[in-house]
C-alpha cells in the first residue's frame, strides 16, 4: 500500500509540472500572440492567416489543458489534446529541420530562443513522454479501481 500511495505521488508531481509548463507557455503566448504567431509562420507549413488564429486559439488551449491536469478535471481529455497537440508540434519541427529551416520554437518566451534545436528535441520527446506516461498511468489506476 505504501508503494501505491508512493506511485500516486509521483505521478500527482508530473502532472503539477507538465500541467504547469502549459499554462507557464500558454501564457506566454497569449502575453504576446503576434510574435507567436510569426513563430508558427517560421515553420513555413500554414499560410498566415491560418497561422495567426491558431496563435490566438492554440495559447488558451494550452492552458486549459495544463489546467485540467493540474485540477484533475476532464483529465483525460487534456492529456488527449495535450498529447495530439506535442505530436504535431514534434512532427513540424523534424519536418521544418528536414526542409533546414532554421527554427526557433520560443514555446518558453526569450530563455527557449537560444536553445539548440537538440535541447528543443530533447525538452519536447521528454515532454512527449510524460503525457503519455500519464496516460498509461492514468489507465492502469482505472483498470485496478473496477
Amino acid at each position: 500500500m505504501a508503494e501505491e500511495k508512493q506511485m500516486k505521488i509521483a505521478w500527482r508531481i508530473v502532472d503539477l509540472i507538465v500541467g504547469g509548463l502549459f499554462i507557464y507557455a500558454g501564457v506566454l503566448k497569449v502575453i504576446d500572440p503576434i510574435q507567436f504567431a510569426r513563430d508558427i509562420d517560421n515553420y513555413k507549413i500554414l499560410p498566415w492567416s491560418i497561422g495567426v488564429r491558431l496563435a490566438f486559439f492554440l495559447p488558451w488551449l494550452e492552458i486549459f489543458c495544463g489546467l485540467a491536469l493540474i485540477l484533475r478535471r476532464l483529465y483525460l481529455g487534456g492529456l488527449s489534446i495535450l498529447s495530439i497537440l506535442m505530436g504535431v508540434f514534434l512532427a513540424a519541427s523534424l519536418i521544418a529541420k528536414a526542409r533546414g529551416l532554421d527554427i526557433s520554437c520560443g514555446c518558453f518566451g526569450r530563455v527557449s530562443k537560444n536553445f539548440s534545436f537538440a535541447w528543443h528535441l530533447t525538452l519536447d520527446f521528454a515532454i512527449f513522454a510524460a503525457i503519455i506516461a500519464l496516460w498509461f498511468a492514468q489507465k492502469n489506476e482505472r483498470g485496478t479501481r473496477h
